[in-house]
């Protein structure tokens, strides 16, 4: 393995993971969904490709993705958390977050 190519490695491995709320918005219905993710940076991709496939687990986003198609749709950082030290607090604090966000803007589970 070449230099180059273990220090790409160490640097990707050595990445730091962005935790947070999101939300997900239909223009065309005004609907919102509230998630949570330990990487938002990766966390639209892994939705819009379900909803692609028609594969998405939460069938009231895929309904109206299916009706209204992907460009009605938008995706948005709600807030991003600390980095903590361990998943399990972080992954409290990620259902805790989660929680308030869905209350606020009346919305449904991603």
């Amino acid at each position: 393995m070449t230099s180059a190519r273990k220090a790409a490695i160490a640097a990707f491995n050595e990445q730091k993971t962005i935790a947070g709320i999101f939300l997900i918005r239909c223009a065309a219905t005004a609907e919102t969904w509230v998630g949570q993710a330990p990487n938002l940076e990766k966390i639209q991709n892994r939705i819009w490709f379900s909803l692609r496939q028609g594969s998405h687990p939460c069938r009231s986003l895929q309904a109206a993705w299916t009706t209204h198609g992907p460009d009605s749709f938008a995706f948005e950082e709600c807030e991003r958390l600390d980095e903590e030290e361990t998943p399990y607090v972080r992954d409290g604090l990620l259902k805790e977050r989660a929680v308030h966000w869905r209350l606020q803007f009346g919305a449904e589970v991603v």
